[in-house]
């Protein structure tokens, strides 16, 4: 993807997940640490500034500090519980996973195939999916993962690719971000009162070659 095309996923980013935050949206998700309850993200981005910036890693590079996750602390739980516990709570079931390994050569890659293998275990396709969650580890590598899955996160699929924001914005802490976008699907889902059926997938790079990816469904 251009330089111009990761800037603006970055800045859309920044602006989706602080107008969730003025929303009230992360209320039910973000817990302060030390009693802080805001740090230097998200935080509104101008893409003249995000253009002026230099290249991260190759001197003709695209990838720069502005269209990348930051290095950031943190920390996630997620239950899982068994439906006996559930007692008619709202939430979601795991309709098909899958941990897919790809050239190491093209990390960020692994989405991409474990993604179609869930919809292919699943049986179902891109279109039924209403919620996309994917660990924006650098705007590069969620344009390229999601224009190889047909989704138009800029236009057409804004809504519904990472609605909130995602690790651009928020934040990228190793170890965390599977359960956040987890839980970012839940509340897009289940505390949205979407019907019983929605589906909601959840995707992240592993680094190495590795992709994981998780379709799942609102239950009542």
């Amino acid at each position: 993807p251009s330089s111009k095309r990761q800037d603006e996923y970055a800045r859309l980013s920044h602006a989706k997940a602080l107008a969730a935050r003025a929303a009230g949206l992360f209320a039910a998700e973000i817990v302060p640490v030390g009693g802080r309850a805001d740090d230097q993200r998200p935080r509104p981005l101008r893409a003249a500034s995000l253009a002026r910036l230099p290249a991260a890693f190759v001197a003709d590079g695209t990838v720069t500090a502005g269209n990348s996750s930051p290095v950031s602390d943190g920390a996630a739980a997620v239950a899982l519980v068994p439906e006996r516990l559930r007692a008619g709570l709202p939430g979601m079931r795991l309709v098909a996973g899958a941990v897919v390994g790809c050239d190491p050569a093209l990390p960020g890659w692994g989405p991409v195939p474990a993604v179609r293998r869930v919809l292919a275990r699943a049986k179902v396709d891109m279109g039924r999916v209403a919620a996309v969650e994917i660990v924006e580890a650098f705007a590069a590598q969620v344009l390229a993962v999601t224009d190889a899955l047909g989704l138009d996160p800029l236009d057409a699929d804004r809504e519904r690719v990472c609605a909130g924001g995602g690790a651009l914005a928020l934040g990228h802490p190793w170890g965390a971000s599977g359960a956040v976008v987890v839980t970012r699907l839940f509340s897009r889902l289940v505390r949205s009162g979407a019907p019983a059926g929605t589906l909601g997938l959840a995707a992240a790079a592993v680094g190495g070659g590795l992709g994981v990816a998780a379709l799942f469904e609102v239950v009542a």
